[in-house]
């Protein structure tokens, strides 16, 4: 087993598309929402997720300068979150790699990477299955 397939499944997770999926006020407070997810996800990982995950949460606009925490690593997008998301995939190298989005598009150029791809419904912890 080489070093590289020992690590632990990579999860990029969308923050502006997961915390868009559900109309609870989140336009009001984007940095706060962004945050609840952060902690949301530093708490229970990925359900149903068997085995050791690195989480990595892309946040962009108002939700910029939301800061990492043990179990969470945040990444502020410079610029557009949906081309830096696609730069962690690509800068994975071949890691088996999971995205949490809905956007068709990403999810087009995340696959063409060799990520595989799954719904917001994944992380939001509503109960639903993803």
């Amino acid at each position: 087993m080489s070093d590289q397939d020992a690590r632990p499944l990579l999860v990029i997770v969308d923050a502006a598309n997961v915390v868009g999926s559900v109309p609870d006020g989140w336009w009001r407070d984007r940095h706060g929402a962004a945050r609840r997810l952060r902690d949301r996800l530093a708490a229970d990982g990925l359900p149903g997720h068997d085995g050791p995950v690195e989480i990595v949460l892309v946040v962009e606009g108002a939700a910029r300068g939301v800061e990492s925490v043990p179990g969470v690593r945040v990444e502020s997008a410079p610029g557009s979150g949906d081309d830096h998301l696609v730069r962690v995939v690509a800068d994975a190298a071949g890691r088996p790699c999971l995205v949490v989005t809905a956007d068709r598009e990403l999810r087009r150029r995340v696959t063409e990477l060799g990520a595989q791809v799954t719904g917001p419904r994944a992380v939001r912890g509503d109960g639903r299955p993803g």
